[in-house]
């Protein structure tokens, strides 16, 4: 009896492992790769003139015109004062906004960029007019918020845990 038992719940499981087909392995959804972000803003830029922030941005080697590109300037130690500028397509994957700078100083820039869902942040620095370097403290000395800082500070643990806690929020915020 047992033998027939098996034999029934056998041959039909045989049967049907037999007759199925073989399903076609689905192609991997394909990761969009990080977007290059070339800045090409000058270096050194003139006071009380109109300065054009640019990036040309590529993905896989192609032009990207449809990226979301936000420049985020702001004078060395008062990064809690910049401001985000949205960049608008120019042509060929550059992307333009435009500001001006005042007064005499060091300023830095990312040039926040998504695309397909990707997103890198390449950071300049620019001088604006003639700054005394003297009094310029390099961004990660001077300002808590910067990233550069917040990096330092977790490597060499020089900040107490109240601190790193707030930076590990800035920073999580700002990837």
């Amino acid at each position: 009896m047992k033998k027939w038992l098996f034999a029934l719940i056998a041959v039909p499981a045989l049967l049907v492992g037999c007759g199925e087909k073989k399903e076609e392995a689905l192609p991997e959804p394909e990761v969009p790769q990080i977007p290059e972000v070339e800045i090409l803003t000058p270096k050194e830029v003139p006071l009380n003139e109109t300065i054009e922030l640019a990036a040309h941005v590529e993905q896989g080697g192609k032009n990207v015109d449809d990226a979301v590109v936000e420049f985020e300037v702001w004078e060395s130690g008062k990064r809690d004062e910049g401001q985000m500028i949205d960049g608008k397509l120019d042509k060929d994957g550059v992307y333009k906004a435009t500001t001006t700078f005042d007064h005499d100083g060091v300023y830095y820039m990312y040039a926040h960029t998504t695309a397909n869902g990707v997103h890198n942040m390449p950071k300049q620095e620019i001088l604006a007019g003639s700054p005394d370097m003297t009094q310029v403290l390099p961004e990660d000395e001077k300002s808590n918020n910067s990233m550069d800082n917040n990096m330092m500070n977790h490597d060499n643990g020089t900040s107490d845990d109240t601190d790193q806690t707030e930076e590990k929020k800035d920073e999580e915020n700002h990837h």
